[in-house]
């Protein structure tokens, strides 16, 4: 509810990494790395669908889902070029430094 909010994403799966379970984590940090707010919060709102996550393990391109107003050829640039080392090195960070277990979701808070 706030403009003055600041969200990030960690990625800790629980499976083995690779291109075809990972379309919703790299479309989600593409779009973080991207997009502008309002592009990213309607985007991000739509990823989270189960509907939208069948579609994608259907076969699905990522970019059928983006929205009007988003940069599409920046973000298709950056989803196809961002390797799975970055998401290895969040599912390291969670279960190493926050001590999470394979999948297991946290809340983190760094605020005032």
């Amino acid at each position: 509810t706030s403009s003055h909010t600041r969200v990030g994403i960690l990625n800790n799966p629980s499976s083995n990494i690779k291109e075809d379970n990972t379309a919703i984590a790299r479309g989600i940090l593409a779009a973080f790395l991207t997009q502008n707010n309002s592009n990213l919060k309607s985007f991000l709102s739509k990823l989270s669908k189960e509907e939208t996550a069948k579609s994608l393990a259907a076969g699905t391109k990522i970019v059928k889902f983006l929205i009007p107003g988003m940069d599409g050829d920046t973000f298709e640039k950056k989803y196809n070029t961002l390797g799975l080392d970055l998401i290895k090195t969040h599912q390291m960070f969670c279960q190493e430094v926050l001590k999470l277990l394979p999948g297991q979701m946290a809340v983190i808070s760094n605020g005032r």
